[in-house]
């Protein structure tokens, strides 16, 4: 594993060197929140720049640019949290940010002053600035030769949509327990959506892909990639039937649709909903929750990779946590607070949106490992069913895991063969009752391509998933035929 010393020294000179800040201003921050009796106390600073170009029509039609910064101040008593924010990054804000947090413990309980100690970081992905990566002419071509090899690949594409996104953040972490942390983060992502037409009929196609790196990734093999696929969703469904209606036999492909396993079984077996038994999960550690050979992982420490993080959002580092094992649950994702009051080890999943949220435990990369199968063979098993390659919107309660998912790309299966392609066709059923479902897991692990948005508590922050083909049997299908 590669560490990094220039991370702290790049976030020191971003966020506290401009403002006349030192470490020891952090620490007297420290000493007026622990005049009172708080369990825990941390300090988030963050600058971020961003930016994100919109083709439409052959033309750039809008772009835009925005920077941010500021500071948020949390104070944990119990189960209590007291959090303040302040885009004002002064010693002055801080003072007040800090007398404000503290109200919510009693007084005379004074803790020592924490000495700051500085932990280094895993480095997973560069440090660079991807905004700075290509000029403003290049990322303008980029979109429109991706318009062009959409256009070249079939006569019936009428209207082409894309965009591209770059992030550039810089984070610093102070915990009264002493831990300073920081982590530099660029992201970027390119999507696409056609717009096909035969016979005046219409439909549509997406994709896209990114990650923690810059624009030099979408050279033009990745876009050329974006482009197929978007123009073969939306090609396909021009000639899609009504989709069937029932309980039957599915198979879902490999990649994005983990999404439906983020989403109806990821949120459960986050800590907070556990701590307070609101999730079909609750208490249930050590039993079984799905068929034998699934494995459930959230892994924050793959290079590169959108949900991946040298460090979360409360200063630890992220890792690699066996969530389901062959079918047992083992534990649940964890962030400082709901951890300690659960009387178990933070997991590196404390997340926020911005130094103006605080952090709640959060998915990074969530994804079921690979088993035996054959693909292909698991097709050949389904004598009434249909093949799910491609999900788009869905509706999830993230407590019960009851979802409705839609699909973008989507087959019949019969007799073990891949039938024509099926339009309007819903998934239907909830998280916990799919897993002990799961009759054949494939050897084809793939994670998405990095456009995942996790949304929680009123905050989005990028995440990853994946999965192998599944086959699942007693689905509900929603269906138009």
């Amino acid at each position: 594993m590669r560490f990094s010393d220039s991370l702290l020294s790049r976030a020191e000179q971003t966020l506290l060197a401009p403002f006349s800040l030192g470490v020891r201003d952090l620490s007297a921050t420290f000493g007026t929140i622990l005049k009172h009796g708080v369990d825990y106390a941390d300090l988030y600073f963050q600058y971020s720049r961003s930016e994100g170009w919109s083709l439409e029509e052959g033309i750039v039609k809008s772009g835009s640019f925005s920077i941010d910064q500021g500071v948020g101040v949390r104070a944990c008593s119990g189960e209590k949290t007291a959090f303040a924010y302040s885009d004002d990054i002064s010693l002055a804000a801080l003072g007040d940010a800090a007398k404000a947090v503290r109200a919510i413990a009693a007084a005379g309980q004074h803790k020592l002053v924490p000495v700051m100690m500085r932990r280094k970081a895993k480095a997973l992905y560069g440090a660079d600035d991807p905004l700075a990566s290509l000029p403003a002419d290049a990322k303008v071509k980029l979109l429109e030769r991706l318009e062009s090899f959409a256009r070249a690949i079939d006569p019936r594409v009428q209207q082409v949509m894309a965009h591209l996104a770059g992030e550039y953040e810089v984070v610093l972490v102070a915990g009264s327990d002493g831990r300073l942390a920081a982590d530099v983060r660029p992201l970027v992502r390119v999507s696409i959506t056609v717009i096909v037409e035969q016979n005046g009929k219409r439909e549509q196609g997406s994709a896209g892909g990114g990650g923690r790196f810059d624009y030099g990734y979408f050279d033009d093999e990745v876009l050329q990639r974006y482009a197929k696929e978007a123009v073969h969703q939306a090609v396909t469904n021009l000639d899609a039937r009504p989709a069937p209606a029932g309980t039957m036999t599915v198979v879902l492909g490999s990649g994005w649709p983990g999404i439906l396993l983020h989403e109806a079984v990821g949120h459960g077996l986050e800590g907070d909903f556990n701590r307070k038994g609101s999730s079909a999960f609750s208490g249930r550690i050590g039993t079984r929750v799905a068929a034998k050979g699934v494995t459930v992982v959230d892994d924050g420490t793959i290079p590169d990779r959108r949900g991946s993080l040298n460090i979360d959002d409360e200063g630890n580092p992220t890792q690699r946590t066996v969530l389901i094992e062959d079918g047992i649950l083992k534990g649940y994702m964890q962030d400082r607070l709901n951890a300690r009051l659960m009387g178990v080890a933070p997991t590196g999943n404390g997340r926020r949106e911005s130094y103006a949220h605080a952090p709640m435990p959060r998915m990074t990369n969530t994804f079921m490992k690979a088993g035996n199968d054959d693909p292909a063979e698991l097709l050949s098993r389904v004598k009434d069913g249909i093949f799910a390659k491609s999900f788009g919107g869905g509706q999830v309660d993230i407590v019960s895991g009851k979802f409705v998912f839609s699909c973008t790309e989507a087959y019949r299966v019969e007799n073990g063969r891949l039938g024509a392609p099926i339009k309007g066709a819903t998934l239907i059923g909830d998280g916990p009752s799919v897993l002990t479902r799961v009759k054949g897991i494939g050897n084809d692990l793939a994670l998405d391509e990095g456009v995942g948005v996790c949304g929680k508590g009123g905050q989005s922050v990028p995440a990853g998933v994946g999965q192998p083909s599944l086959l699942i049997e007693g689905l509900t299908v929603g269906g138009t035929g």
